[in-house]
């Protein structure tokens, strides 16, 4: 199917790690320029924009200003940003209950998905309802939708990101024009980082219960959800939306 997303200018943040270098790679795809931000990841950048003819620009998300001189730095670049894939965050490796988890790591976790999700979105929608017209994207998690025990602190950020801020979003920009603002949510994804750490079936088996269709996602699905959902030729009359892309979960186990 056509998308329509050739020549578009394309924003991916976080676009070196495991499901943002196949978002980037499935724009490029459609003739999209991609532009690949990183924080820390510069080598995985520059060779993934090297690979699809893109560009690599760095920011700490986390940062307001930063983010800002992003944008600006792209727009300055290219002329226009057409799309945004709000792609970036962070995800604690330990789980804890709630009463384990540190003021810190609380508010780490809060800055580094719910924080950067903010300061992504203003400055891309800054420039958007100029142009009266733009595609934002959040990726949220499946944990924020059923929570996570052990995770509280980042499913609350996810949580946030696509109930109230999308929700408020898209009604935001609708006196603009043409402005979407939608979110998928991945469930368990098989990352090349995961595959690394390694997944044995009794993890699969417990990831899965819930699912109706017992597979763990690819990055290439998720990736597929996001350019369908990016696209007016596709989704032109779809806004405020979360797109779980997790097999058809339907929550999750509670152990004693």
């Amino acid at each position: 199917m056509e998308t329509g997303l050739k020549n578009s200018v394309v924003l991916v943040t976080g676009g070196a790690g495991g499901i943002g270098q196949s978002i980037c790679k499935k724009f490029a795809l459609e003739g999209a320029t991609v532009i690949i931000h990183y924080y820390e990841s510069s080598e995985k950048a520059i060779a993934l924009a090297k690979e699809i003819d893109g560009f690599a620009v760095q920011s700490d998300l986390r940062d307001s200003d930063s983010t800002m001189l992003m944008v600006d730095k792209i727009i300055s670049k290219y002329g226009k940003l057409d799309i945004c894939i709000a792609n970036a965050g962070y995800y604690p490796s330990e789980p804890k209950p709630l009463w384990q988890i540190s003021s810190e790591r609380w508010n780490s976790t809060i800055t580094s998905n719910l924080n950067i999700a903010f300061n992504t979105a203003r400055a891309f929608l800054l420039h958007a309802k100029q142009k009266r017209h733009g595609s934002l994207v959040f990726v949220g998690s499946t944990a924020g939708i059923y929570g996570e025990s052990g995770h509280s602190d980042y499913a609350a950020a996810k949580g946030a990101l696509t109930s109230g801020l999308l929700m408020s979003l898209k009604n935001d920009v609708a006196v603009f024009g043409n402005i979407r603002v939608n979110a998928v949510a991945p469930g368990w994804t098989l990352t090349p980082k995961k595959l690394e750490q390694g997944i044995d079936k009794n993890t699969i088996d417990i990831a899965t219960a819930t699912m109706a269709l017992k597979k763990l996602a690819t990055p290439d699905d998720v990736a597929n959800i996001i350019v369908s959902l990016s696209s007016d030729k596709i989704s032109g009359h779809v806004t405020g939306q979360v797109i779980e892309v997790a097999g058809g979960m339907e929550g999750r186990l509670i152990y004693s």
